[in-house]
């Protein structure tokens, strides 16, 4: 299976300020809506029903406001760490995890003697091993005598196989023709709010503004697209699509975080996944006698029971172990999602700005720039002549 990461890229893209700024009002959403026009006439449904409808998904939390999702992540931080810790449930705990910037997600899940699992996002296991030694010399963190020392893995992001989030969709339309309706959040949601929201989920139903990127970078609009075009060309950015609240799973469903072993048939396991609703994100490994990982969706821990108990059937012997974790939504800390990617941007837009800066205060002064200086002593209007009497 190819990873997802093969095709060339322009890092050069993400040093130009106009670029970064551009960048960070798609990634932040600013300049991203849902185009009700294109949402009514794909559905065939009237313009304020589906204005109705879509605002109310919105606010209540069933998906996130639309953005551009940054790609980019995955090629500026290619180390995924994954964190077992033992760590107090308390407010400078919680506030440093949401407010660090390489700390992407974190749930409250108990397993051994630990009760958090965190996941990082790093360059390289340097940067890791530097950011780890910081969190105690600043304090963050209980030191080592206090707590169980944390154990990690690490994954690359270069050997993601599949970057699927809304996959989970094909679930609920499984469940809704089922029951004729589905449940989230205490919420009953029918076809049509399930129809709208496949659409929010997949994409295709939404716009940039143009103008307003066009008034605020100060660039023609024409300008504005074609930089947007090449950003989602390159990979760097996804064309604009709603996120559920969770990412990997809807709400009120547990995402199944799972190492698993793959001893034959892998070509054709894989394969499958990519066509599996349940499996939202898949990455190839090698830690221990773990070969995949693999983040799926579940309505409940039967159902994934049920899964597994099908691909065993499905491939007989080929599977040889698993390591499950369920999360579940309730115990997430919550985090914006895309605060680890504004992050970078910002990160980027500033050391630009330093260099263009540092560039300017080092160039030399162009002659016809400089303060008037002292007339030379050759010119004749230096010795003005008296004036006449």
């Amino acid at each position: 299976m190819v990873s997802l990461f093969t095709r060339q890229f322009s890092p050069e893209l993400l040093e130009d300020e106009m670029n970064l700024r551009l960048l960070k009002m798609l990634v932040s959403g600013e300049c991203v809506s849902v185009n009700i026009a294109a949402l009514s006439k794909s559905l065939r449904k009237h313009r304020n029903t589906i204005r109705k409808e879509t605002i109310w998904l919105l606010e209540k939390h069933v998906v996130n406001q639309p953005v551009c999702p940054f790609m980019g992540l995955y090629r500026e931080y290619p180390l995924l760490v994954i964190i077992r810790a033992d760590l107090p449930d308390e407010k400078p705990i919680r506030d440093w995890i949401v407010e660090d910037p390489h700390i992407f997600a974190a749930y409250w899940s108990r397993h051994a003697e630990y009760n958090m699992l965190l996941f990082v996002y790093h360059k390289n296991v340097l940067g890791y091993q530097l950011w780890r030694e910081s969190l105690i010399d600043e304090r963050k963190i209980p030191p080592r005598e206090m707590r169980i020392p944390s154990s990690a893995i690490y994954v690359s992001n270069q050997l993601m196989t599949k970057y699927d989030p809304s996959a989970a969709i094909g679930l609920m339309e499984n469940e809704a023709n089922l029951k004729g309706r589905i449940e989230i959040n205490r919420l009953e949601l029918n076809k049509d709010h399930l129809n709208i929201l496949k659409h929010l989920v997949s994409g295709g139903v939404f716009k940039i503004n143009e103008n307003l990127l066009s008034r605020e970078l100060g660039i023609h609009r024409k300008t504005v697209m074609r930089r947007v075009d090449q950003l989602i060309k390159e990979g760097w950015i996804l064309s604009p699509v709603c996120r559920y609240p969770d990412l990997l799973c809807p709400p009120n469903y547990i995402l199944a975080y799972a190492l698993v072993n793959i001893v034959k048939a892998r070509d054709r396991i894989q394969n499958v996944f990519q066509k599996d609703p349940h499996v939202s994100m898949a990455l190839r490994i090698s830690i221990g006698e773990y070969s995949d990982l693999i983040f799926s969706a579940h309505p409940d821990i039967s159902e994934h029971m049920d899964w597994e108990k099908g691909l065993s059937r499905r491939f007989p012997g080929c599977i040889s172990r698993a390591d499950v974790t369920y999360l579940s939504p309730r115990n997430k800390i919550t985090i914006d999602q895309q605060y680890v990617s504004l992050c970078i941007i910002n990160g980027k837009l500033a050391r630009v700005r330093g260099r263009r800066f540092r560039e300017a205060v080092s160039a030399p002064i162009p002659l016809s720039a400089r303060e008037p200086q002292e007339k030379s002593l050759l010119s004749p209007q230096a010795f003005p002549s008296e004036p006449k009497s």
